[in-house]
């Protein structure tokens, strides 16, 4: 199958598998729900928990222009699907091709013929195959028929909201972190690597790390942020962020920056992920270059004291 292929090892072909398929974007307690009932499963039947995801969202290929924007990379979800017992991941390249596949031929295909399935876990709202005919009750049907049994998992709610990517994305977006932080169990990550600026937080005492990311992704909404910088071999630092324009300077396209507190030396061209964990104020414009300086100096103590107090362990 050209469309297929495993982003981890394939686990033992010649056992039969429980299986759970998703786009799983941003890994929250939802899909934490159905992917810890597959692994479950997995180990009562003596089965290999596997999951299912997509390489972009389904509505990139079949309604470019309105899918929403990503809370995660392939690369972090990966490691976070993996991290809760998956021992194979197999990931599907969502293209024309595939968004025809009817619902047989996805299950037969995949489900059948790649995974062997014995058992599949899915959310109560799954739908796929062309133009999303097929349901939970489409693939319960289809199971029966194939020889592997079919659950679904009911949707998580938390603070009165339904757990879902759409309502983490809605609120990240607006700047809340603390239901998102809840429906996630764990606080946002934006990943990126560090590209070169315009070097006026240098030239005042306070030099950013600009992070460029990958398309698609989504960007907190408009503020300062207090929150860490994890460098790949190099530990956490924490950080003071910011998600704007620099209005100061005059408008700019809206980019995050991170100044890492009591870190030294040049971070151009490393990958860096930014973890939000509060906001501390909106974006504002300032008189002149020294009065923003000033209200920096305030936020990176801030963010300090916030750090320090959550007891994290900070290089």
């Amino acid at each position: 199958m050209d469309l297929v292929h495993w982003l981890r090892e394939p686990p033992d072909t010649t056992r039969p598998t429980s299986a759970t398929i998703g786009f799983f974007d941003a890994v929250h307690r939802g899909h934490q729900a159905v992917i810890g009932r597959t692994v479950d499963v997995a180990g009562r039947r003596d089965l290999i928990p596997v999951a299912v995801t997509f390489d972009r969202h389904p509505r990139e290929t079949y309604a470019p222009g309105t899918e929403p924007p990503l809370l995660t990379t392939l690369e972090r979800k990966s490691d976070l699907i993996t991290s809760l017992g998956v021992e194979g991941l197999l990931v599907l390249e969502f293209t024309q091709e595939l968004a025809a596949w009817p619902p047989e031929e996805f299950v037969d295909r995949v489900v059948v013929d790649t995974l062997h399935a014995s058992h599949a876990a899915v959310g109560s709202n799954f739908t796929f195959g062309h133009q999303a005919m097929g349901t939970l009750a489409t693939l319960t049907e289809l199971g029966a028929a194939r020889g592997f049994d079919v659950e679904g998992v009911s949707l998580v709610k938390m603070g009165g909201r339904v757990v879902s990517s759409s309502e983490v994305r809605t609120a990240i977006a607006s700047g809340d972190l603390e239901w998102p932080t809840e429906a996630l169990g764990r606080r946002f990550v934006l990943d990126g690597r560090v590209t070169t600026g315009a070097g006026r937080g240098a030239g005042m005492g306070w030099p950013t790390a600009n992070l460029e990311v990958p398309a698609r992704m989504l960007l907190p909404g408009e503020g300062v942020y207090a929150g860490r910088a994890i460098l790949e071999g190099a530990g956490a630092y924490a950080a003071a962020i910011n998600v704007g324009t620099n209005p100061t300077f005059g408008a700019e396209p809206l980019h995050v920056e991170a100044y890492l507190l009591d870190f030294e030396g040049d971070l151009r061209g490393e990958a860096v992920a930014v973890e939000f964990w509060a906001r501390l104020r909106d974006e504002q414009r300032f008189d002149s270059p020294e009065d923003l300086s000033a209200q920096i100096a305030e936020d990176v103590e801030r963010t300090r004291a916030m750090i320090q107090s959550a007891a994290q362990t900070i290089r």
